[in-house]
């Protein structure tokens, strides 16, 4: 289905809000596949809010990674103005920023805290200066804003079948699942950005340290000690995947095969990790796009089961 039959769906009519909710579109297809592939496993009507959260999210994060050659004071800079943007745009219940408007008008459509976005944008500003984390309880900080809340954000959109606080606990947990996925999948990448987000206590106990990370990276190799501590990691992240999973039943039930489709290509990647002995450093894994699709077909089936059990079929 395109984007405008799904801006129809959703009963966004406005050219202006639907050229913005057409750019979160294109920016959700072009840098998170997995999760567009997942959020086509929604309904029509539900995807454009999707994409509306998925590009304000990529656009603050574009702006903390932008190249090593830009200063990090103009970085908080254009940090700065988007929040300033963002807020007076919740405030007036509108705005002209191309990706802006967009989430301004599913926040207003869904009702979505603002505090959220507040916890966010601290996340993204803590990326600016912190480097790396002592312990998990540290890391656990930056990814309330960074990870949890982007699951607070989505329950509104994704509807739930019991009262929405039931479900916050595991929606916030499958946030953080996916984000200690991205860091263990990530961390030559995170390293070149001169960021390791992996506790260093857990490091530390294997004779790990910031410097092996660094000189392992240039050399293209994962040494055993680094090996043994990233496994230590994907036993934990699984723990967290599994606090999650309870949650799924309550979500509402067109909802879920996105969710389930999203909890298996995520947690898949850690497969991915343990089957390459944990070899991050020289390379990155990533799901192929037949698997993505194996994985996705079913979802889609049970989608379409659970679209027509919606409409009362």
């Amino acid at each position: 289905m395109s984007g405008d039959r799904e801006l129809q769906a959703a009963g966004i009519t406005d050219p202006a809000l639907r050229a913005a909710y057409l750019r979160c579109r294109e920016l959700n297809g072009r840098h998170g596949k997995t999760y567009y592939l997942a959020a086509r496993l929604l309904t029509a009507a539900q995807r454009p809010p999707v994409h509306a959260l998925y590009g304000f999210a990529r656009m603050a994060d574009d702006v903390v990674d932008t190249g090593a050659g830009v200063p990090v004071s103009e970085r908080e800079r254009r940090l700065a103005e988007l929040e300033r943007q963002l807020f007076a745009g919740l405030t007036d219940g509108g705005c002209d920023h191309p990706v802006i408007a967009a989430v301004v008008d599913t926040v207003g459509r869904y009702g979505i805290a603002h505090s959220y976005f507040h916890d966010f944008l601290a996340s993204m500003r803590m990326d600016l200066s912190v480097t790396g984390y002592s312990s998990m309880a540290d890391l656990a900080v930056y990814m309330k804003g960074s990870a949890e809340v982007i699951g607070l954000q989505m329950l509104p959109v994704l509807g739930t079948c019991v009262p929405r606080a039931e479900a916050e606990p595991a929606a916030m947990a499958l946030g953080r699942a996916f984000q200690l996925t991205n860091f263990l999948r990530d961390v030559g990448e995170d390293l070149d950005r001169g960021r390791v987000y992996l506790p260093e206590d857990t490091l530390a106990a294997h004779g790990v340290d910031r410097e092996l990370l660094i000189r392992s990276r240039a050399e293209g190799r994962t040494p055993r000690r680094i090996r043994a501590a990233l496994a230590e990691l994907v036993a934990q992240t699984r723990q967290v995947y599994r606090s999650a999973a309870p949650g799924i039943p309550l979500l509402a039930a067109r909802s879920r095969p996105c969710v389930c489709t999203a909890f298996r290509l995520y947690s898949g990647i850690l497969d991915l990790i343990e089957r390459s002995d944990h070899d991050v450093l020289a390379r990155r894994v990533v799901v192929s796009r037949p698997r993505r699709l194996a994985v996705a077909l079913p979802g889609l089936a049970r989608a379409t089961v659970a679209g027509w059990a919606d409409r009362g079929h």
